[in-house]
C-alpha cells in the first residue's frame, strides 16, 4: 500500500483510487515552499488531521497520480524561482533541438533555438513538432503543422526576379508587426517577427522565426515559420495557440506575391 502524504497540511483531500488510500495536496497557496508531496510505502491510517474537501473521479485520480505511484518518488519543494528542467526528456520539448525548459507552479515555457536551417547538416527547413507553434513545409508528417510550397509561375518563370519580389514582400509586410531580415543568401532568407500570441512573453527569445528557401530547379519556395518560445500550462501538453499568426504572416507574404500553392491549404488550429 502507497500513500500521499501532505508535508505541510493545507488544502489537502483524501480519497481511495481503487483499494489505495491517497492524500492529495493542491497547489494554491501563498508560499510556492510550504508544499513537498512524498509518496513512502506505509501502513498508516488515514490521518487524522487532514480535511477532505472534496472528491473526485478515479479518471482524474489516475491521470493526476500516475506519475506518483513508486515507492522511490520523491517530489521536490515547489520553488518560487522558475528551475530548469531536462528539456529532451520531457513530453513539451520532446522532438526539439537546442531548448531551455523553465517552469513554476503556473506553467512551463519551453525556449528552443536550434532548429533552423543552420543546425541541419541536409541543409533542409526543419520540421514543425507538435509542442510548438507554427507551419513549415518540412512537417510532412504532421498534417496540422504542414503546409505546401509556393510556385512563382503565376508571377514569372525567373527564380532571381521571384526571389526579389520575395525579399520586398517580407520587408513591407505588416502582419503583426514588422519583420526583420537577419541573413540573406542567393536562396536562403531568415527573418525575426515578435511574438503576438501568447501575449505577454517578453525578452530577445520572443520571436517568431520566418525561413524560405528557394529551390529553382522546381520554380517553387520552400518555408518555415514558428514561435522560439512554447507556453504549457499543467497539465496540458499541447502549447498555448499562437492563434494562427505564424500562418497568417505567411497567408499576407504569398497573397501580396500572387503565387500559389502547391496543395491543400492548412486552415490552422482552432484553438484558441
Amino acid at each position: 500500500v502507497y500513500s500521499m502524504m501532505c508535508v505541510f497540511k493545507k488544502a489537502c483531500l483524501m480519497m481511495t483510487f481503487t483499494t489505495l488510500p491517497l492524500t492529495v495536496c493542491s497547489l494554491k497557496s501563498n508560499n510556492a515552499e510550504s508544499f513537498s508531496l512524498l509518496a513512502v510505502k506505509t501502513f498508516f491510517d488515514e490521518p487524522k488531521t487532514v480535511k477532505v474537501v472534496q472528491s473526485i473521479s478515479r479518471r482524474s485520480a489516475f491521470t493526476s497520480l500516475a506519475g506518483l505511484t513508486t515507492a522511490n518518488f520523491i517530489a521536490t519543494p515547489l520553488k518560487s524561482k522558475a528551475a530548469n528542467v531536462p528539456s529532451q526528456s520531457a513530453a513539451t520539448s520532446a522532438g526539439r533541438r537546442g531548448c531551455k525548459t523553465t517552469t513554476d507552479p503556473a506553467r512551463t515555457v519551453v525556449t528552443c533555438r536550434g532548429e533552423l536551417r543552420s543546425a541541419n547538416s541536409d541543409e533542409r527547413l526543419s520540421k514543425i513538432s507538435a509542442n510548438e507553434n507554427g507551419v513549415s513545409t518540412s512537417a510532412i508528417r504532421n498534417p496540422s503543422r504542414f503546409s505546401p510550397p509556393w510556385t512563382y509561375l503565376t508571377e514569372t518563370s525567373d527564380p532571381q526576379v521571384a526571389w526579389k519580389s520575395l525579399i520586398n514582400a517580407v520587408n513591407n509586410v505588416d502582419q503583426f508587426g514588422k519583420v526583420e531580415i537577419v541573413e540573406l543568401t542567393n536562396n536562403y532568407l531568415h527573418a525575426t517577427a515578435k511574438t503576438v500570441s501568447p501575449p505577454g512573453l517578453t525578452g530577445e527569445d520572443a520571436l517568431d522565426d520566418l525561413e524560405f528557401l528557394l529551390r529553382p530547379d522546381d520554380n517553387l519556395v520552400l518555408y518555415r515559420s514558428s514561435s522560439r518560445i512554447s507556453v504549457f500550462v499543467y497539465p496540458l501538453t499541447q502549447p498555448v495557440s499562437d492563434r494562427n499568426s505564424n500562418l497568417k504572416r505567411l497567408e499576407r507574404i504569398r497573397e501580396t506575391l500572387g503565387w500559389e500553392e502547391l496543395g491543400d491549404r492548412q486552415t490552422g488550429s482552432q484553438s484558441l
